[in-house]
C-alpha cells in the first residue's frame, strides 16, 4: 500500500511538473518546432533508434558466456524489455524481467538473469566513460565557470563509486547473500532458490574471470548505444532549425544521462526527463523551449517503440509443452 501511494505520488508529481513545463514555456513554441519538424519525425522515430537497439543488443549478447543465442530473438526480447520498463511503474526490473521470460524456452532463467546483471553492470560503466566524455568536451568547449560542469564531475565520481561497489559486492556473491538474508527473515522459499542464487553467482564470477574479451565488447557496444543518443539529439536539433554543433549535442546528452544516474530511484520519468532536459539546456545558456521540444520528440519516439515492444510481447507464441520439457532437461 505504501509502494503504490508512493508511486501515485510521484507520477502526480511529474504530471505537474510537465504541465508546468508546457504552460511555462507556452505551447504555441512547442507546436512551432513541431511545424518545423513535419514529417521529418518519422526519420527521427526510425532510424537513430534502429541503431541504438543494435547495440543494446549486441550489448547484450557478449554478456552471455557464448553467442549461442540468436541476434533476432535476443532483439525482441530487448524490445519487450524495454516496453515494459518504459510503460509500467516497476521500470527496470519488470524490463529485466520481461527480457528473461521472454527468452525462457532459448536459455534458462539462471543463465538470463547473470547475462542481465553483466549487461546492466557494463551500461552503468559505459554511461560513466560517456559522462567523463562529456565533463571533458564540455570543459574543452565552455567557460570553466560553467556551474553544471562541476555538478556532473561529482555525479561522474558517484557512478564510479557505485559501479566498483557493484561488481564487487557481485564478486562476494551477491545473490547468495541476499538469499541468506531472506532466510534469516522467514522468506527464503524452496531450497531450489538457493541452488538457484549459488549457481547465478558462480556465473557471475566465472564470466568475470574468463571472459574479459566479452566484458569488454559488451562495455564498448553499451558505449557506442550512449554516443548515438548523442547523435540522435544534434540530428532532432538540425531538424528543428536549433542546429548545434556535434560537442554541444554530446554535452547535452552527457549531462542527461548523468542527471538520470543520480534520478534512477524514480519508477517512471513522466516530467523528470523533460525537466531534465530544460534545465541541462538553460544551464548550458540555450533556450528551454528547445530543450522541451527535443525532450517531447524523444518521447514520441520512445511511445512508437514501446507500442512494437508491447506487440511483440504480447503476440509471442508460448513454447510447446515438448519445448519446455526439453529446455528443463
Amino acid at each position: 500500500m505504501v509502494a503504490r501511494r508512493y508511486r501515485i505520488a510521484l507520477l502526480v508529481c511529474g504530471v505537474a511538473l510537465f504541465a508546468y513545463l508546457i504552460l511555462s514555456i507556452g505551447p504555441m513554441t512547442i507546436l512551432a518546432s513541431f511545424r518545423e519538424l513535419s514529417w521529418r519525425l518519422l526519420i527521427v522515430i526510425v532510424f537513430p533508434c534502429i541503431a541504438l537497439k543494435v547495440f543494446d543488443t549486441l550489448a547484450w549478447r557478449f554478456a552471455f558466456p557464448q553467442g549461442r543465442v540468436p541476434f533476432l530473438p535476443l532483439a525482441g526480447a530487448v524490445l519487450a524489455g524495454h516496453a515494459v520498463a518504459s510503460a509500467t511503474p516497476t521500470s527496470m526490473i519488470g524490463g529485466n524481467a520481461a527480457m528473461a521470460w521472454t527468452l525462457r524456452h532459448r536459455v534458462s532463467l539462471r543463465e538470463s538473469l547473470s547475462s542481465l546483471i553483466i549487461v546492466q553492470t557494463t551500461s552503468t560503466a559505459s554511461q560513466g566513460l560517456f559522462l567523463l566524455l562529456g565533463i571533458l568536451v564540455a570543459r574543452w568547449t565552455l567557460p570553466s565557470s560553467v556551474a553544471l560542469v562541476r555538478v556532473m564531475e561529482w555525479l561522474l565520481v558517484l557512478e564510479v563509486i557505485a559501479v566498483i561497489g557493484f561488481v564487487a559486492v557481485q564478486m562476494r556473491g551477491i545473490m547468495t547473500r541476499g538469499y541468506g538474508l531472506f532466510a534469516r527473515l522467514g522468506l527464503s522459499g524452496t531450497l531450489d532458490l538457493g541452488k538457484a542464487a549459488t549457481h547465478v553467482d558462480e556465473s557471475l564470477a566465472a564470466f568475470y574471470r574468463t571472459q574479459p574479451r566479452r566484458l569488454a565488447l559488451s562495455l564498448v557496444c553499451n558505449l557506442l548505444g550512449w554516443i548515438t543518443r548523442a547523435a540522435e539529439v544534434w540530428l532532432i536539433l538540425y531538424l528543428l532549425g536549433a542546429a548545434v554543433s556535434v560537442a554541444m549535442a554530446l554535452t547535452i546528452e552527457a549531462f542527461a544521462t548523468g542527471i538520470g544516474f543520480a534520478m534512477f530511484f524514480l519508477p517512471m520519468d513522466l516530467g523528470v526527463e523533460e525537466g531534465t532536459t530544460v534545465a541541462t539546456f538553460l544551464a548550458l545558456g540555450l533556450a528551454g523551449g528547445t530543450g522541451l521540444s527535443l525532450a517531447l520528440v524523444r518521447r514520441i519516439r520512445e511511445g512508437a517503440w514501446v507500442a512494437l515492444g508491447l506487440l511483440l510481447l504480447v503476440g509471442k507464441p508460448k513454447p510447446s509443452r515438448a519445448a519446455i520439457d526439453a529446455h528443463a532437461a
